[in-house]
């Protein structure tokens, strides 16, 4: 085997694995921000092209709906295809999608551009990871997987500050075409660094393509439903219609899985414990995260009455906190061990938010949160690491499109429920709502500290 050749079962030894990470990574850290990069730009947005309200809500809720309801898909297509294709196609209509969005003149153009960087997204995501659990073996997949969880942790965060910066400088059209250039740059550094990667499948590629309707549109729906809930309330009739559509398709898509010949996906895999652990901490250090981020940024904004340039050089701190919990958590992940870990990340997260639901005040809230980032930084290696460490290469794609399927699950789920929640305060004043909204998301990260010790495995004995 010559050191440009990777198969499925050498892992490790490729030189270049820590530049492909970085350019994959680069990659997933721009997938991420792209979420809230957009927010803080939408009031330009609507002056610029007379959107209406309802086309501004889909501005943000077509991207996260089509890039959450399409990630098994495009995690099943790397394991099938091979991810280096999948990835190369994926960054390219990302990029594509972000042109147009860059030059759209009204509401359709505009729209139909999140969309494809929604289709972008969910294609290029999953099989990044994929690439990177290939390439690394050990503790050096752990340090990985730190890396890659600090850059998609901060995203998040950075895109606030980016957002702020770009809507005073030069305006909201180049919250898109950074990402052109980006990506350009991106794929041409992957094309050369990359190794040859086969699929991972013996036999010939065949994709279950009613199952994959069934689960996207399934899981469309489950995210638009919780997108919904955050702005109608949960009895509303469309948030219920919505999940209503939701429960069936996944009924839907079970039975299928179980009779398809060739299955998207093996159901087993979401009942094995470390797997459905993984998903677990991800899906709660999502809705975490983004509370921070919906939380703060309508605090600074819309109670303490800073601009978005103010909000985005207060998000600063938080975004360097986020990516430092997860570089610490891929370093001391292979000592402590996954289950001590992800306790702590959860107690700090914990403590962290409830400073701001005590005492809110820009001063307060700002430190409050970054110390909560720290630890919720450290929650997205350790659900990566518990998550994706026993999996077959086989079923790296699939696994990574479920870890990041469930990411946008939590990120729906946390704006859904602080919203409602900051919502119904904000009718009588005062910061009331952000108290009791810092608290919830408090409480749920002490609850889930419980959950996480029971369900994330134990260290294996030494022999």
């Amino acid at each position: 085997m010559t050191a440009r050749t990777l198969s499925a079962t050498v892992t490790g030894a490729y030189p270049g694995r820590w530049r492909a990470l970085a350019l994959l990574g680069t990659a997933q850290f721009m997938l991420i921000l792209d979420v809230t990069v957009v927010a803080i730009a939408l009031p330009q947005m609507e002056a610029d092209l007379s959107l209406s309200r309802e086309a501004l809500t889909w501005v943000m809720a077509a991207y996260t709906v089509v890039f959450g309801g399409l990630m098994l898909l495009g995690g099943r297509s790397a394991d099938l295809f091979g991810s280096k294709p999948i990835v190369y196609t994926g960054l390219s209509v990302f990029v594509l999608g972000s042109l147009a969005a860059g030059f759209a003149d009204g509401a359709t153009v505009l729209l139909g551009g999140r969309i494809a960087q929604g289709i972008g997204a969910a294609m290029l995501s999953p099989a990044a990871l994929s690439i990177v659990v290939r390439l690394f073996d050990g503790d050096e997949r752990n340090r990985a997987l730190g890396i890659w969880s600090a850059l998609g942790g901060g995203g998040a965060a950075v895109g606030v500050l980016l957002g702020g910066l770009i809507s005073a400088g030069p305006g909201w059209p180049w919250v898109f075409f950074i990402n052109v250039l980006v990506g350009l740059i991106v794929l041409v550094g992957l094309i050369r660094v990359l190794p040859p990667l086969s699929p991972q499948t013996g036999t010939r590629p065949r994709l279950d393509f009613i199952g994959a309707i069934a689960v996207t549109a399934a899981t469309g729906a489950g995210i638009y439903a919780l997108t919904a809930a955050g702005d109608a309330g949960w009895t509303a009739p469309a948030t219920l219609l919505a999940a209503g559509v939701a429960v069936v398709l996944y009924i839907l898509f079970a039975w299928r899985q179980r009779t398809a010949t060739s299955p998207l996906m093996n159901l087993g895999l979401l009942g094995r414990r470390p797997v459905w652990a993984g998903v677990f901490v991800l899906g709660i250090a999502t809705a975490l995260m983004v509370a921070v981020f919906f939380l703060g940024t309508f605090y600074y904004q819309q109670f303490a009455g800073h601009g978005p340039l103010a909000t985005g050089l207060l998000f600063l701190p938080i975004a360097v906190a986020t990516m430092a919990g997860a570089q610490l958590a891929g370093r001391l992940v292979g000592a402590l061990g996954a289950r001590a870990l992800g306790a702590l990340g959860m107690i700090i997260g914990g403590v962290g938010l409830l400073v701001p639901a005590v005492a809110p005040t820009t001063l307060t809230t700002t430190i409050g949160i970054s110390f909560g980032a720290l630890g919720i930084g450290m929650l997205f290696v350790v659900a990566s690491v518990t998550a994706l460490g026993q999996v077959a290469p086989e079923e790296a794609g699939i696994a990574s499109g479920l870890l990041s399927t469930f990411h946008e699950f939590g990120a729906s789920i946390g704006v859904a429920t602080v919203s409602s929640i900051v919502g119904i305060s904000l009718t009588v004043g005062g910061d009331a709502g952000f108290k009791r909204a810092f608290l919830v998301a408090a409480i749920a990260a002490f609850v889930s500290t419980v959950v996480a010790v029971v369900a994330i495995p134990g260290r294996p004995k030494a022999a």
